[in-house]
């Protein structure tokens, strides 16, 4: 290829035919020829994350790998659709290009509003939710298969374009407050349970009101969490399972303390 020469597009088409091949129902793979939509839905979920993984340790290699193992799975869902006459690929393709154009006016379109184009964006969105729901709840659309704290996030979110939301942070902090007093008030297991789940709800909305994202926060959390553990591990040696609490606690702090 010449420096002046464009760069030749992608295809998508291989691996198209792969999936084809192994769909086949004489000669393709038995177990991919087993598959469902519900069944390699969580392989699609668990994909999305691995991407998100390599995103955040900066593994550009793995990240390249991943999104290949991520566009297989559209190839597949498209692949068992199309052999139920439903859809096929090129309409997934066509559908989000199509998308796209439409979302972005101030792009492909006459409009200007390129200082607001979030709110566009959304408005847009709720029209076509408007046009091809019947429900038309504000909370329409917010998929329920998302991981909690997003969807928590998402609801929280839609009820606040209705004006349904505390005014300020100190509404947010008192619920927490108010909803820790039931869990600890709570009585049977059942109990405790529902209490946790509208905690945490309310952790999320203060999240939500400082604009931290509760799923990226809590992952950091767990990462900082499992680095000072496995240094508490690697301090004590074999022993430390046998340590006391005290002395498991004082680990903790030498840890903490090195890791500022």
């Amino acid at each position: 290829m010449t420096a002046s020469a464009a760069p030749s597009p992608a295809d998508i088409m291989p691996l198209a035919q792969i999936m084809a091949r192994l769909r086949d129902p004489d000669t393709g793979c038995p177990w991919d020829i087993a598959q469902d939509f519900a069944s390699i839905a969580p392989y699609t979920i668990e994909e999305a994350y691995e991407v998100a993984d390599a995103i955040a340790r900066q593994d550009m290699t793995a990240l390249r790998d991943e999104l290949g193992d991520l566009l297989l799975q559209v190839a597949f869902h498209a692949r068992m659709a199309e052999q139920d006459n439903i859809f096929n690929l090129q309409d997934v393709i066509d559908g989000i290009c199509t998308k796209m154009v439409r979302r972005h006016p101030h792009v492909f379109g006459d409009s200007e509003a390129r200082s607001d184009v979030h709110t566009q964006w959304e408005t847009i969105k709720a029209s076509e939710r408007a046009e091809k729901d019947a429900d038309r709840s504000a909370l329409a659309g917010v998929a329920s298969a998302l991981p909690a704290l997003l969807r928590a996030e998402k609801l929280q979110k839609r009820a606040a374009r209705t004006g349904f939301d505390w005014p300020d942070l100190g509404g947010v902090t008192e619920k927490i407050a108010e909803e820790l007093a039931e869990v600890e008030a709570a009585e049977t297991p059942e109990h405790r349970a529902e209490e946790v789940g509208d905690l945490l709800f309310a952790v999320v909305n203060l999240a939500r009101h400082l604009k931290v994202d509760p799923e990226t926060a809590l992952r950091n959390a767990n990462a900082k969490f499992e680095g000072r553990f496995r240094g508490m591990e690697q301090l004590a040696g074999e022993v430390f399972p046998t340590l006391s609490l005290n002395e498991k606690e004082a680990l903790w702090q030498q840890v903490k303390q090195k890791g500022r």
